[in-house]
C-alpha cells in the first residue's frame, strides 16, 4: 500500500500496481529523440511542427482529366448530343 507521505504518489486502485503508463510515454519520447541524435532515424517526430502551408489552389485549366471532360462535353454539344439520359443503359430488352 502506498501513501502520500514521502516521494511516492497515491496510485489509482483501478489499475495494476505496476508502473504507470505515462512513464512508457516518456520512455518512448526519449528513445525517439536518442534515435534521431544517433542518426538511426531521419528526425524526431516529437519536434516536427504541424503543417501550416496553405493548400495549393486548383486550376482546372492545367488538369488533364478536367480538360478531357471539357473536350468530350464540347464534342457532344457540337454533335447535338446535349440531352441527358435519365436512365442508365440496361441489358434487358424493352
Amino acid at each position: 500500500m502506498t501513501t502520500e507521505t514521502g516521494n511516492e504518489p497515491r496510485r489509482d486502485r483501478r489499475f495494476h500496481g505496476g508502473a504507470p503508463t505515462h512513464l512508457d510515454d516518456e520512455l518512448a519520447r526519449r528513445t525517439e529523440a536518442e534515435r534521431a541524435e544517433a542518426g538511426v532515424t531521419d528526425y524526431d517526430r516529437n519536434t516536427v511542427p504541424a503543417a501550416t502551408d496553405e493548400p495549393v489552389p486548383f486550376d482546372p485549366a492545367f488538369d488533364g482529366e478536367e480538360q478531357d471532360i471539357e473536350s468530350v462535353t464540347a464534342r457532344r454539344e457540337a454533335n447535338g448530343e446535349t440531352g441527358a439520359n435519365p436512365f442508365p443503359p440496361t441489358r434487358y430488352a424493352e
